[in-house]
């Protein structure tokens, strides 16, 4: 009797171990917001437990039946998920027990608490990079406000997405792949310069060669390498005044002198730049942010000043392809006949903005310094990302998105203006100058910071001014509304709001 209940007393606590070992339906949860599915969160949630250690080895998960209850979602989801978290090994099956937990990673076996609490080193920062002031502040959550007139976001529906996948897995493909998966050292993808060569420099009036152009990631990548080439603590940046924010913060941070120069309605006024300056930043085809564009005598007049003065141009070609009536002006880079012009292109608005993708242009001297530059950070950018623009373009994908874009802007361009006139706004530079956004201004009195945060409880976001300036300089009235992301059929009604808000603060 007594070996019977030790027996069944044995018997008890296994199970009654097997069952604390357990991993409960609480641990779960999903996020119906989320841009991720339903299957991909059950499976990150999985491995997260197992790398922090919250699911022990040989654990057992739920059934699919009782954790599809419980979260209120198909049980096929469940099943899913699960198939592909043992095909990783993360969970094994065993034959009609269900699935378990598979062994634990390295850091766990150590027994390496990923919860412990440790004290964190203060280091000494050579500069607090996160103090920068006059950034752009916007909500991560954008798409969520119905009413969005920030600058630089896309519109999805307008982003061929189905023949963009279609490159991305032509690129993807035996024949290309072997060469993607070599470590091409300092070397860009041949086929997207031919590309680059053959369709968007032409079009900018720009003829150039393979050894004159490097692939960067994004506009403000080259921006940063022209900063590291050319400026140190004793030599003069000009930048416009106002202008992009980040370039201001760069050049800040670079320790290098800065002179902002207040732009007229022609641009950058020359004879304000000064004597001893190493390098002028300009946006001469669209100002940021209020569309001027430089006409073509104080482009050459610019040319000619930096010959004489030997300093760089760095050109950002800046919303060029929203060029909404007039055919766009040459760029600097295609009158430059002696290399004192850097190029910068950028794929952000003619593609979508995460793609992170640009180039410059510049003489071979200077391209060969920024591509060994560029090897030290950075290698180069994804091979698989510069073969898919590449296919992109070459398949004619890139015009027929840049056409349908142009269509785009000009219909919200036209309900925007017609919006802004009809409810009153102030315009600050012309509304004819083309861009995806408008350069505005309101009240002398008003401070368009507290106008931003007002308009943000009630749905819309917009772009405040004042970061558009140099320090000292900032005028707090002016804003900017872009249309690149919001539906046209809410630009009426989003305009009224901005309108209400500035009376209740007037």
């Amino acid at each position: 009797m007594s070996c019977l209940c030790h027996s069944r007393h044995g018997a008890l606590s296994k199970q009654l171990d097997r069952y604390m070992n357990d991993v409960p339906l609480v641990f779960f949860s999903i996020d119906r917001d989320s841009h991720r599915g339903l299957q991909k969160q059950i499976q990150i949630k999985v491995v997260e437990g197992i790398h922090t250690g919250k699911l022990a080895a040989d654990s057992k998960m739920p059934s699919t039946r009782s954790l599809a209850n419980f979260l209120d979602i198909s049980r096929i989801t469940v099943s899913l998920a699960y198939a592909e978290l043992a095909a990783a090994g993360h969970l094994v099956s065993k034959d009609r027990s269900g699935y378990y937990v598979a062994a634990q990673p390295a850091n766990i076996a150590l027994g390496i608490n990923g919860d412990a609490q440790v004290a964190q080193f203060e280091p000494r920062f050579t500069q607090q990079y996160s103090a920068l002031k006059n950034k752009l502040n916007r909500p991560a959550n954008w798409r969520k406000y119905p009413y969005c007139f920030i600058y630089g976001q896309a519109d999805h529906s307008m982003i061929d997405h189905h023949r963009w996948r279609q490159c991305s897995l032509e690129a993807l493909g035996r024949r290309d792949f072997d060469v993607l998966t070599l470590d091409t050292y300092e070397s860009d993808d041949p086929l997207l310069l031919q590309e680059l060569m053959r369709i968007n420099l032409p079009q900018r009036g720009i003829q150039a060669s393979e050894d004159q152009i490097l692939i960067t990631m994004g506009a403000l990548n080259a921006l940063w390498l022209c900063a590291q080439l050319f400026l140190g603590p004793d030599d003069t940046a000009v930048i416009e005044n106002p202008c992009y924010p980040t370039l201001r913060n760069m050049l800040t941070s670079h320790q290098c002198k800065v002179t902002a120069v207040d732009v007229d309605e022609q641009g950058l006024p020359l004879e304000h730049i000064p004597d001893n300056t190493s390098v002028v930043f300009a946006t001469p085809s669209h100002h940021c942010p209020t569309n001027i564009s430089m006409p073509a005598a104080r482009r050459k007049a610019l040319i000619e000043k930096a010959k004489r003065d030997r300093f760089i141009i760095v050109e950002d070609d800046y919303e060029i392809e929203n060029q909404l009536r007039n055919a766009p002006k040459p760029a600097l880079k295609a009158l430059d006949s002696d290399g004192h012009v850097v190029y910068v292109g950028s794929f952000s608005k003619s593609l979508f903005p995460g793609l992170r993708m640009g180039y410059m242009v510049a003489s071979p001297t200077i391209i060969a310094q920024a591509r060994a530059l560029r090897s030290v950070v950075l290698r180069n950018p994804p091979n698989h990302t510069q073969r898919t623009v590449a296919y992109f373009q070459s398949l004619g994908f890139y015009d027929r998105q840049l056409r349908r874009m142009a269509r785009a802007n000009r219909e919200r361009h036209e309900i925007m203006r017609r919006a802004i006139e009809a409810h009153g706004l102030e315009f600050a530079s012309s509304p004819e100058l083309g861009g995806s956004s408008f350069w505005m201004k309101t009240h002398p009195h008003i401070d368009t910071k507290i106008l931003t945060a007002k308009l943000a409880e009630m749905g819309v976001l917009i772009d405040a001014g004042a970061p558009f300036f140099a320090p000292g300089s900032q005028a707090q009235n002016y804003y900017r509304l872009a249309y690149s992301s919001i539906k046209p059929e809410k630009i009426d009604h989003g305009i009224s709001l901005i309108r209400k808000a500035i009376d209740e603060l007037a």
